[in-house]
Parts: C-alpha cells; structure tokens; sequence
C-alpha cells in the first residue's frame, strides 16, 4: 500500500520489472486472439449471413490466382510489402539521420532537436494524410503555386506524388509519421548512455561524421530496427492513409480486405476474412524473420 500527500491510499501491484507488463499484456493478448479466431472461423464458413455461405475452405479456393478476388490479392499483397517496407526503410533512414544531426549539435541545439519528434507524433494520421494530399495534390497548394508562379502551364502538369499508383504518396506519409516514433526509440537509447561515452570521444577528436559512424549509430540502430518491426506490421494493417493517398489498383490489403467485407455481396465476407488470415501470415512471417535477424546481429 501507499499513500499520497493527501493522504489517500493506493494499492500497488505486486510486479516489478517485466511482470509488471503482464495485466496489460494479457488483456491485449487476449482481445488479439479473439479477433484472430473469429476471423479465421468466419473464413472457415462459421457465423453464416446466409444459407449459401462458403464453407469449410472455400473462401480459401476463391483466393487461387485465377480467380478475380485472388488474382487482385496476389498483386495487393506485392504492393503492401514494397509500401510498407519502403515507408519502414524511409523512416528509418529520416530518424537515424535527425539523431545522428542532434548529436552534432551543442546542448542547446539538442534540446530544440529533440522537440522534433514531438511535432508529428500528436497528429492523427487521418489529418496528416489530408494535409498531404492538400499540399502536394496536383490541385493542392503546391501545385498552384507553381501555376501562380509560372512554372506549369496548369496545376495538372506538377508530378503525381499523391494518388500515384507507385505508392509514393503513402511512403511519404508513412515516413512523416513514423520517423518520430523511431527518433524518440533511438533518442531514449542515447540518453542512457554513460556521458564519459561523449566526453572520450571528443578526447579522442571523434568529431563530425565519424563521432556519428562510431558513437551515435552503434548505439540507436538496435533499437530502432526492433522498433522497426513494429512500424512494419502497423504500416501492412493501417487503412486510413492508403485509402486517402493511394488508388484503386493496385490497393493494400487493408484497403482490399475492407472492400470485401464492406460489400453488398455477403457471399464475400467469408473471403474478405481469409485475405485477412493471408495479410496476418505475411506479417507474422516477415516479423519472424526480421527478428532472428536482429537477434544475431546482436
């Protein structure tokens, strides 16, 4: 028990150090599996809308090249990996280079470097991707100023950046929103090292470029590559920015598994879910892979 300057009294748990996680792990565990097992069980035919619901793996069948669902995943499915591992690499590349230019900076420099991260973090992606789409559209405020300025015949003539079918537009949004959870890992990572780190370096006139080689990027890179993972798995499963930012071919999974689901036809709700178990997959797999990576890198 404890209590506060009020004289209240506060009942603490009885964990420390990791087990101190496990209530908030076991509720969000819990609420994952659920989600998981009623998706592959409405996959599987259960929960019906109608008596010609698929059963069993059909909704698995529907999902064969051939076919039209299945032939839109398989070119949905290229297109997410190359999205959200180019947006994971991008933001990755942005924070290590923001870090590696707020170490380079004296203590007052850090400080107001050390704001940035803050900037973008408090913006929901919804507004984030709007904002981009208004700024760099081919009718957004860039576009007309160009026009304005005579530098394009019309707002049309400026380069497709958003709504592009490269994905261009997603990966910027992506990489502005996920540098700064990136900077603030690595940014943690570099406040817990011992300041004589610093000091025997400039010692030894480790300046410029090569204090950020031997210091800096040894020290965040770990962190923020495990953190990276995390950035990939939400970037495959986020909906808001593709269905803003992108187009209509071809679309992310997540895009692709919301239509399904969101379709007048019920008899395709059961493949809706199953392109669902197919994107966790792929996540799960690319995860497992990124992560005995990182462990023998360390």
């Amino acid at each position: 028990m404890a209590r506060t300057r009020s004289g209240r009294t506060l009942s603490v748990l009885p964990l420390r150090g990791p087990l101190s996680l496990v209530p908030v792990a076991a509720v969000l565990g819990a609420l994952s599996l659920i989600g998981m097992g009623y998706t592959v069980a409405q996959s599987l035919g259960a929960f019906p809308l109608s008596d010609d619901t698929p059963s069993g793996f059909d909704a698995y069948a529907r999902l064969a090249p051939d076919d039209p669902i299945g032939a839109e995943l398989w070119s949905s499915a290229a297109f997410t990996l190359w999205v959200s591992a180019a947006s994971t690499l991008l933001a990755l590349m942005v924070a290590a280079a923001m870090l590696a230019w707020i170490d380079t900076r004296g203590p007052r420099g850090r400080r107001a470097g050390a704001r940035l991260f803050h900037v973008n973090l408090a913006l929901p992606h919804v507004v984030w991707a709007v904002a981009l789409l208004l700024v760099l559209g081919q009718s957004g405020i860039l576009a007309r100023l160009g026009h304005t300025l005579g530098i394009v015949d019309v707002p049309a003539d400026v380069p497709v950046v958003v709504e592009d079918r490269f994905g261009i537009g997603v990966m910027l949004h992506y990489a502005g929103k996920e540098a700064p959870f990136l900077m603030l890992v690595g940014w943690a990572a570099l406040r817990i090292q011992p300041p004589q780190l610093g000091m025997l370096a400039d010692t030894l006139g480790a300046t410029g470029w090569r204090r950020v080689r031997l210091l800096v990027l040894p020290v965040v890179l770990r962190p923020m590559a495990a953190a990276s993972m995390l950035v990939y798995a939400f970037v495959v499963g986020a909906y808001e920015a593709p269905a803003l930012l992108g187009v209509s071919d071809p679309r992310m999974l997540s895009v692709l598994t919301l239509e399904l689901f969101r379709s007048p036809d019920v008899l395709t709700r059961p493949a809706a879910m199953a392109v669902g178990v197919v994107t966790s997959a792929m996540v799960l797999g690319v995860l497992l892979a990124a992560g005995l990576v990182v462990r023998r890198w360390r």
